[in-house]
């Protein structure tokens, strides 16, 4: 089981991380900071980019900790073709990133910073996902409908797009929703 010396503070506004944490079963706090940059040095990555935001995010976090907590950072992405794809600014934006990953594999990214005072852990989760070759029909309807504007990649794997369109993955579903508990409750384990 994971060791109860922590209080354990999940810093992040996402209502899937809230709920996919509440899932292991742990209690823990919700504290977030507004205005942290998420910008990177170029020539990284995915996998180092996503690490190095969630790296970023857990330091504005660290000065102010109490010792006896332990502070969850995260960030996603999707990375297809060496493209970060982010959350998109608008509808067109949204249309241009299933227009890359239809009819494709691409990767989710998870970066996770776990921190104490006196302890850093870090890992990142990456997942395959293929999608169908949708139609611009199909595609509109779903940003339309679920504006997916506050997800990595334009999409959530568990509504309505992934139901119809995802044909593969290979890895944690739950790292594509937002969050490998899996492999963050083995790290907290680990305190």
């Amino acid at each position: 089981m994971v060791n109860e010396k922590y209080k354990i503070i999940l810093a992040s506004n996402s209502p899937r991380r809230k709920e996919l944490l509440g899932g292991l079963g742990l209690p823990f706090e919700v504290r977030t900071k507004s205005g942290i940059d998420e910008s990177y040095p170029e020539g990284l990555n995915g996998e180092e980019i996503a690490l190095y935001i969630s790296k970023k995010k857990a330091e504005t976090y660290k000065k102010d900790m109490a010792d006896d907590e332990l502070v969850i950072t995260a960030d996603t992405i999707v990375y297809v073709e060496g493209e970060v794809l982010g959350k998109p600014k608008d509808k067109e934006d949204a249309r241009r990133m299933f227009h890359l990953m239809r009819g494709r594999e691409h990767q989710v990214i998870t970066g996770v910073c776990i921190v104490t005072k006196e302890k850093t852990v870090q890992f990142a989760s990456v997942t395959d996902v293929t999608f169908a070759q949708l139609t611009d029909e199909e595609i509109d309807y779903y940003i339309d409908r679920y504006k997916p504007f506050d997800k990595a990649g334009a999409y959530g794997i568990q509504e309505w797009i992934g139901y119809v369109g995802i044909t593969g993955i290979k890895g944690s579903y739950y790292n594509v929703v937002g969050l490998p508990v899996q492999r963050l409750y083995t790290a907290l384990k680990s305190f």
